[in-house]
């Protein structure tokens, strides 16, 4: 190996590793679709800016996090993993910047987004029981009805889901992250009234609604539903990959041959 070949490579951990091995390295760790996503993002945040404030800030905390207390030890982290000045910005600055593209794209549609999902946000507390028997689901609703047992008895007795390890008790859940059919029962019952046993798949269920959690736009949902719009037009930027790289991200089964360029 010559001496130019020796200086063009770079060490991570034990491992000297040459720039032509990255892209093979990445594709054996199965990481081409994390670097697809991260250059889709990388393209639409380049117009977004940070103030001088900001980007001292953010490298400061870069330092603070690998523990680099002077120049010199700045200078040889930089220089070990190949970065310049602008890029150690570009890198401390990443987070930031994907927050404002958020805000800029989506943050004056947050409360009609809310709004729009709201039901499907709202949490519920409720006692289950199910049974594939029709005629012990009926038993149970009678027992309960008449007081003859505690729902957590019967529950831990009968019931054949997890239920049986929480005395019956579910939630809180969203409705949204509910089957649809058991989500619109749960929303139109009333709070504490116990539901004569219903077919739900194959199943015989028994319900009790025991508290309904309305969602509220706080700062913990802002951020949530700003990342889930991101996320979203994060998907859909990926669906407009060739095929052979959507691949990678799990995203198609079909793969297109990749042409070569040269020529026979």
């Amino acid at each position: 190996m010559t001496e130019r070949a020796m200086t063009e490579k770079m060490l991570l951990g034990n491992h000297a590793m040459a720039p032509e091995e990255i892209i093979p390295l990445l594709a054996q760790y199965n990481l081409i679709g994390q670097l697809l996503r991260e250059t889709i993002i990388d393209e639409a945040i380049a117009g977004i800016s940070c103030t001088p404030e900001e980007i001292l800030n953010a490298c400061e905390s870069v330092y603070r996090h690998f523990a680099l207390s002077n120049e010199v030890e700045k200078n040889v982290w930089l220089s070990r993993y190949s970065l310049n000045h602008e890029q150690l910005q570009l890198l401390a600055t990443r987070k930031l910047r994907i927050e404002k593209f958020k805000q800029v794209n989506w943050g004056n549609k947050i409360e009609s987004c809310f709004l729009q999902r709201k039901r499907n946000l709202d949490k519920v507390i409720y006692s289950l029981i199910q049974t594939k028997n029709q005629n012990i689901a009926g038993e149970i609703f009678f027992r309960i009805k008449e007081g003859e047992q505690t729902w957590a008895s019967l529950a831990s007795q009968y019931s054949i889901g997890n239920e049986a390890q929480t005395g019956g008790l579910v939630g809180p859940i969203e409705f949204g992250n509910l089957a649809r059919n058991l989500a619109i029962l749960l929303y139109t019952s009333q709070s504490g009234v116990v539901q004569a046993p219903i077919p739900i798949g194959e199943y015989w269920v028994i319900l009790r609604v025991e508290k309904f959690i309305a969602a509220s736009l706080d700062n913990f949902m802002r951020q949530r539903l700003l990342n889930e719009l991101f996320d979203s037009w994060l998907h859909e930027q990926c669906l407009q990959l060739p095929d052979f790289e959507k691949a990678w991200m799990g995203i198609t089964q079909k793969v297109v041959p990749i042409k070569s360029n040269l020529v026979a």
